[in-house]
């Protein structure tokens, strides 16, 4: 008679924040190059969430998002976080034109217990493609960023929580009056994460 193992996801705190911390790092990028703060030429693809994605070869760019993608996943792991903010600013002028928003909920049972939980990797990896779809498809629901951006990390920390030196107090860069479009989120069942993106007004707008 035919037998069949049957096999279980077992999501651990430490593989949540592996998958959350990667998550930032690639929806970084995709940010990033879809709108156009750095050069298209400064991507390659890759494949990954069964998507094609970019990725930055800009040197300075890279050693950034691994050095926030490895901090994110430590503060993950102890249950501290609970947002990260992409901000786009103008070069020029250093006003906020977009905030890419992503909260986090984390299971504290799984952090004082060290319990684990229950999630197929396809599901999560389903969930994550919905985002991923939506950051690349910005440009149909976002205002055309027509001057040179900068860009800057706010990580929301628990007040407790020691800052690395890297790391300094910042105001929220908020923005008056925004648009707000909400994203879908994902979860593995230790973190969840809600996705949205707030942006300026064009004045044309409010009339």
């Amino acid at each position: 008679m035919a037998s069949r193992t049957a096999t279980k996801d077992i999501i651990t705190l430490r593989g949540s924040a592996a998958i959350v911390s990667e998550f930032f790092g690639y929806s970084a990028n995709s940010i990033l190059y879809n709108r156009g703060v750095y050069p298209e030429e400064s991507f390659v693809k890759v494949k990954k969430y069964g998507l094609p994605m970019l990725l930055t070869q800009d040197e300075g760019l890279k050693s950034f998002i691994a050095n926030l993608t490895a901090q994110l996943s430590e503060w993950l792991e102890s249950g501290k976080l609970q947002r990260v903010v992409l901000v786009i600013l103008s070069k020029a002028t250093n006003e906020v034109l977009e905030r890419w928003n992503f909260s986090i909920e984390t299971d504290n049972e799984v952090v004082e217990k060290g319990e684990s939980r229950e999630k197929s990797d396809k599901e999560i990896m389903r969930e994550i493609q919905a985002i991923m779809r939506q950051i690349a498809s910005s440009i149909t629901y976002l205002p055309c960023l027509e001057e040179a951006c900068v860009f800057d990390v706010l990580a929301y920390t628990d007040k407790d929580l020691a800052v690395p030196f890297t790391w300094v107090e910042s105001d929220p860069k908020l923005i008056a009056n925004p648009q707000i479009v909400k994203l879908h989120s994902f979860d593995t069942k230790i973190h969840k994460v809600d996705t949205l993106v707030s942006y300026k007004n064009d004045e044309w707008d409010e009339q």
